[in-house]
């Protein structure tokens, strides 16, 4: 009885080990996340106030639409980055929030 019982706490603490590393690599993971997503934010701002004041300046129509054009291209550019780079992200996310349970899945099939 006591065997099952200490065999019953160290699985418990195990499994509470598990479970905090995991929600530390999650934590770590999503404020990277929200970080990544504040400075895009902020950097599409920039650059759109920055073609606003480019688009007035234009003295033609033709200036205009190269100024447009400039900026539709770049801020495309911009999205397509930032797309892949917040991809690389979130499967890192998932990655380092399982790797603390690969051991424990790996102890668990061996038990039975």
């Amino acid at each position: 009885m006591v065997k099952d019982f200490d065999d019953l706490q160290k699985y418990g603490k195990d499994n509470m080990e598990v479970a905090m590393k995991s929600f530390g690599a999650l934590s770590k993971s999503a404020q990277a996340i929200a970080i990544e997503y504040a400075d895009y934010s902020k950097r599409s701002y920039e650059q759109g106030a920055h073609a606003v004041e480019k688009l007035f300046g234009a003295k033609s129509l033709e200036k205009a639409i190269e100024v447009q054009a400039d900026y539709a291209k770049t801020a495309y550019e911009g999205f397509v980055a930032q797309a892949t780079k917040l991809g690389e992200l979130y499967a890192d996310l998932a990655k380092e929030t399982y790797k603390p349970f690969e051991g424990f899945f790996a102890k668990a099939s061996a038990a039975k």
